[in-house]
């Protein structure tokens, strides 16, 4: 696709994310207050749900009226501040790509999709690293040996959520744990902005508007959203449908960190996460020439997204410790 251009990220903020109370790897995201529990090492009994609220918008506007009220603004974003709030898009309405991305500028277009999804980008990363440190305190604390009940069926679910054992019954050796410490770690925001820009058309596509699909991930078994043109000898694939957005990104993360033709792309991340080194989205996005057919190509349209869009200092933001704010479409186009 052409990449429209427009100076600068300039359009959001967004791994180092906060590491919340240990619960099965991949689980659907929590829709309660539940899932911004307090940090694993505070005690129960003072552990306090984070408040959560409910914003209804008819409007693109009154969206960003709400991201200026919390500071969550390109301006705050130029000068260096990095946090950003725990406000997260239920659904991608379907007006977005029937009316509104058409209205506004190549400009504003692009602030309202990088603000509206980075958030989603940080959580689902904040749902990895929960689970990588307990990984690590496991590993370090008995080398995965002379495990506790619990510790050893918390790993093999997380072994099989990954795709390293075939069943949650399986043996957790030390190959197993190798492979783990590989998968289960973030991926950087400005990779995952970038890529969701490619697949999605900015939001736009079919597959955004009918089922939160922002990457493309194909499905077999009848499940899905149908292609108008499906392509010949690959059968009846589907793109893969989900209830919300945050969703569909963390499917697109463990689908990094587990298919065999992005093994690349975790070896590069272990390796730079071994040598101290920052893990970076321009540096990741190298591994994924075959993530499309395009090959390098799609590497070089995801450099441009990011090079364009100045996209770098995202791999350095983090969520904040405000409250959780549903952001849920209402009115006309909203479904």
């Amino acid at each position: 696709m052409t990449i429209p251009r427009a100076s600068g990220w300039a359009v959001c903020a967004i791994v180092v994310t906060t590491v919340l109370t240990p619960t099965p790897a991949c689980s659907a995201p929590p829709s309660s207050a539940d899932s911004e529990a307090r940090p694993a090492q505070t005690p129960a009994a003072s552990r306090t749900p984070r408040p959560e609220e409910r914003f209804e918008f008819t409007s693109y506007t009154e969206v960003g009226e709400l991201f200026e009220k919390l500071g969550y603004t390109p301006e705050t974003w130029q000068a260096g501040i990095r946090v950003v709030p725990r406000v997260y898009l239920t659904t991608v309405a379907p007006r977005w790509r029937d009316r509104v991305s058409k209205e506004v500028s190549v400009l504003t277009k692009k602030r309202i999709f990088f603000r509206a999804l980075a958030p989603l980008v940080l959580r689902s990363n904040e749902f990895i690293l929960r689970d990588r440190a307990r990984l690590e305190e496991i590993v370090g604390r008995r080398g995965g040996g002379g495990l506790g009940d619990a510790d050893r069926q918390w790993l093999t679910e997380l072994a099989a959520a990954y795709g390293v054992v075939k069943d949650d019954q399986a043996t957790v050796d030390q190959a197993v744990l190798a492979e783990l410490m590989l998968r289960v770690d973030a991926v950087p925001v400005s990779l995952t902005l970038a890529q969701c820009a490619e697949e999605s058309g900015w939001g736009t596509s079919r597959f955004a508007a009918e089922g939160n699909a922002l990457f493309g991930q194909w499905s077999w078994g009848g499940e899905g959203i149908k292609p108008l043109e499906q392509r010949k000898g690959m059968g009846d694939y589907r793109i893969a449908a989900f209830e919300t957005p945050l969703e569909s990104v963390m499917a697109y993360m463990l689908n990094l960190n587990t298919h065999a033709a992005y093994a690349g792309l975790r070896s590069r991340r272990a390796e730079l996460r071994a040598r101290g080194e920052r893990i970076s989205g321009w540096e990741l996005a190298e591994t994924l020439d075959k993530y499309s057919e395009r090959g390098p190509a799609y590497v070089e349209s995801l450099h441009g997204i990011m090079k364009v869009n100045r996209l770098d200092p995202a791999d350095d933001a983090y969520l904040g410790d405000g409250p959780t704010i549903w952001l849920v479409p209402v009115g006309d186009g909203a479904s």
